[in-house]
């Protein structure tokens, strides 16, 4: 049997920018996706501190250094420049094997989106 579990979050990032006007995705800081075990495409859940939204979307590689979260295309509604959010990856995984995995969990600098 196969389940679906935690694999990796990046816990309490500030959102630096949204971007009505781009076809859609999460535009994060490359850092803080080397960090957290994340890779360009990938698909994450989204959850806002603020204000209780919660949504999927895909990863888009950032600047390296910059602290960035930019919310892009209709994502960019459910948010909101300087919200704190919660970004989660998943991974499917053999029951047995999921018993024993540890997800990795990152808590970067909210003020600054930087790792510490």
């Amino acid at each position: 049997m196969m389940i679906e579990v935690l694999k990796s979050k990046l816990h309490c990032v500030t959102v630096t920018e949204a971007n009505l006007n781009y076809m859609g995705s999460i535009t994060i800081d490359e850092d803080l996706m080397d960090a957290a075990n994340m890779i360009q495409g990938e698909k994450v859940q989204i959850v806002d501190n603020n204000n209780g939204e919660r949504f999927e979307t895909y990863i888009i590689k950032g600047e390296r250094g910059s602290g960035c979260i930019c919310l892009n295309g209709a994502a960019a509604r459910k948010v909101q420049v300087g919200d704190v959010v919660i970004i989660m990856s998943y991974a499917l995984m053999d029951f047995e094997e999921a018993k024993h995995f540890s997800p990795t969990v990152v808590f970067p600098d909210t003020a600054t989106n930087r790792l510490v």
